[in-house]
């Protein structure tokens, strides 16, 4: 386990499992669902799945409607992969720059969670479509999320040859 423990970086920690515990917490108080686990171990891997698709909604939704917004502007990525290999600190700043958007994101989860509370109160025949919605959202979220990555895969190895 301590080994386990030890291989996760500061970004997993920060940007999956802190968010993860806190929403498991604060859903557990807000709906009367039992989201806190019981098991340790078992709960760390819930904890991270939760932070996993809280960030990923973070990525997904807020950072393009913040950007649509122009409450945030980003440099251009091969920018900033030649400007990681000169200044190191930027990965720190970028790693703290994703857990606000992730803590951000959480906030918002929350709200949205006790939203589906009041309706699923108002409408208990919701309920019975809960499992089936939130599989295929959470798919969604994930493949949207692998095409993302892909994509960033991509540009730091054209920024990488472009560099040479």
């Amino acid at each position: 386990m301590n080994e386990l423990l030890s291989k996760i970086s500061s970004y997993h920690l920060f940007n999956y499992l802190l968010p993860g515990s806190l929403f498991a917490v604060v859903a557990t108080e807000l709906t009367h669902r039992q989201f806190v686990q019981q098991n340790l171990v078992l709960g760390l891997f819930v904890y991270y799945f939760y932070g996993l698709i809280i960030s990923r909604i973070g990525s997904l939704f807020v950072e393009p409607f913040l950007k649509w917004v122009r409450f945030v502007r980003f440099a251009e990525y091969r920018d900033f992969v030649a400007a990681c290999k000169k200044d190191p600190k930027i990965d720190e700043l970028s790693e703290t720059n994703n857990m606000y958007r992730t803590l951000c994101t959480l906030l918002i989860t929350l709200i949205l969670l006790g939203g589906i509370v009041l309706l699923e109160e108002r409408y208990p025949g919701l309920k019975r479509a809960e499992l089936p919605t939130l599989t295929l959202v959470v798919f969604g979220l994930l493949l949207f999320s692998y095409k993302k990555q892909t994509g960033y895969i991509t540009k730091r190895v054209k920024a990488n040859v472009d560099a040479q």
